[in-house]
């Protein structure tokens, strides 16, 4: 099978953004405070240029975790089907930025899934024309025009009703040990 695999909120989890906004607000937010997909909407109005000035001299893999069980799941997948990391880099308050997280992104990828060829590193904005069999997104627009389509439970997707899910045929999955029984156990 043809597999696609998002990085963020996906293979690394939201706390490099949680700290880069707590470390520049010096607050102490977690993620049950972020009401939408964007956790930088917590930082006020006022403070979002100040922010963004900030934000762009980090690399917020420094500070995010990998979910445990992912590097060795996608391992395994990698060795029996024929797996893509796809991710969109660009960076909604800075464009000029997007260069920068695009390389960041590369490197993470380079340094923590040596084992993948990295032309298996795929970088766009739209998933859509993505055609692969499966999709493993925590953006239920990133999972369309897939045969098995596997939402990863997110902060900011956990509220959506199984029954919509059901709807559109998505599974929901909350780890990695999930995604393994489903791709892998069969």
């Amino acid at each position: 099978m043809k597999i696609m695999i998002d990085i963020d909120d996906t293979i690394v989890n939201e706390d490099g953004w949680l700290y880069l906004v707590n470390s520049f607000l010096k607050t102490n937010y977690t993620i049950d405070d972020v009401d939408g997909y964007y956790i930088q909407d917590l930082v006020p109005k006022e403070k979002k240029e100040e922010f963004t000035k900030y934000f762009v001299t980090k690399n917020t893999y420094d500070y995010a975790g990998i979910f445990p069980n992912c590097v060795d799941v996608i391992k395994k997948l990698n060795e029996k089907h024929d797996v893509y990391i796809c991710s969109t880099y660009i960076f909604r308050d800075d464009l000029d930025y997007s260069g920068k997280a695009l390389k960041y992104k590369y490197d993470f990828l380079r340094k923590n899934f040596s084992f993948m060829d990295p032309n298996k590193f795929v970088f766009l904005t739209n998933k859509e024309i993505f055609d692969c069999e499966v999709k493993i997104d925590d953006k239920i627009n990133n999972l369309t025009n897939a045969k098995i389509k596997l939402l990863y439970t997110a902060y900011h997707n956990k509220n959506i009703s199984d029954e919509e899910l059901k709807k559109q045929n998505i599974i929901r999955v909350n780890n990695w040990k999930d995604i393994e029984k489903i791709l892998l156990n069969n």
